[in-house]
Parts: C-alpha cells; sequence; structure tokens
C-alpha cells in the first residue's frame, strides 16, 4: 500500500511538469487531401540564429509526414513565428515521500525542500507558432505553438528548439476524434 501511495505520487508530480503543445485548426478543413507543401520564412527577425534552427526542424518534421515539399505547386505552406521573453523563476519547492524499516518496525515519512533561486531570478522562454495557411484561399487553417526554457544557446537551444517543432508538429494534420 505505501509503494502503491509512493507511486501514484510521484505520477502526479511528473505529469505536472510535462507540457503540452497547443493546437487550433479549421474544423471544415478537409486535411486528408493534403500532399505538397512550400515553407515560408518567418517576418521579421533579429535572431537569425533561431529563425534558421526553426525552419529546418519545420522542414525535416513536415517531409518525414510525408508530404511534398513543392515550391512551384504547394497545397499549403508552413510558416512560424517565434519570441523570447524572460520570466520569473517557478519556486523550488518540492515534496518528497519515502518508506523505510528500522529494526522490527516501519514507517512512512513526508518532507520537503524549498531551494533558493541562485543568480537570475529570470529564465529565458521561447515560444514557436507554426501556421498552416492553405495556398487556394491563402487562409489560415491549422496552428500549433509551444515553448521551452533555456539559459544558454548552442546545441542544448538546438536540441530543444528540434524537440519543441516536432512536439508542436505531432499534431498536425489534426486528428478530428482528439
Amino acid at each position: 500500500m505505501k509503494q502503491l501511495l509512493v507511486c501514484l505520487f510521484t505520477l502526479l508530480f511528473i505529469s505536472g511538469c510535462a507540457t503540452k503543445s497547443q493546437q487550433d485548426y479549421d474544423t471544415n478543413y478537409d486535411f486528408t487531401q493534403l500532399q505538397r507543401f512550400d515553407q515560408l520564412a518567418a517576418s521579421e527577425s533579429n535572431d537569425r540564429l533561431s529563425a534558421g534552427r526553426i525552419e529546418q526542424a519545420i522542414l525535416e518534421e513536415v517531409l518525414a509526414k510525408g508530404f511534398v515539399l513543392d515550391t512551384n505547386n504547394p497545397q499549403f505552406h508552413v510558416t512560424y513565428g517565434f519570441k523570447v521573453e524572460d520570466k520569473p523563476k517557478d519556486s523550488s519547492m518540492s515534496i518528497g515521500v519515502g518508506t523505510g524499516t528500522w529494526g522490527s518496525g516501519g514507517g512512512v515519512s513526508v518532507g520537503t525542500s524549498v531551494g533558493v533561486p541562485l543568480g537570475s531570478d529570470n529564465v529565458k522562454v521561447q515560444t514557436i507558432q507554426i501556421d498552416v495557411i492553405d495556398t487556394e484561399t491563402n487562409r489560415l487553417v491549422w496552428r500549433g505553438t509551444d515553448k521551452f526554457n533555456f539559459d544558454a544557446g548552442g546545441e542544448q537551444k538546438a536540441a530543444d528548439t528540434r524537440k519543441t517543432v516536432a512536439k508542436i508538429l505531432a499534431q498536425f494534420p489534426p486528428n478530428k476524434g482528439n
């Protein structure tokens, strides 16, 4: 029983930390007819490094879904936008539950810890928004958004960018049953 409580508490804690990409789409649009796409660059961007990472990740993900890049006769455009914001760091309070035995007795303990943030009180958050536009009507038919925290650039930010784009595009084309 004690181990079951520990497992349930751990699962609740982990699921509370996970984020889910958001999507919105035209519920009357027939996504099954889409085969060919074109990629549009973001409008103005002062961060060409991040823009290049996002563009490459989008291209790889859409191609992996079986769509064909066709700049001459696309059925849909894929474009994106992104922003970086400073957000206050979350408090670092955690709760732990444990069991154990000592001698012939057993027990359950509950403990807490509070972390004191060192350094900056803010964390950088990059939000990525991906749009799918029907080329015939020039109408937005699908949008997905997600974000990730980063403290530095380099390979870790590049990996987090790819992972975030993959999470967003995992919902495209939409499964209308969900």
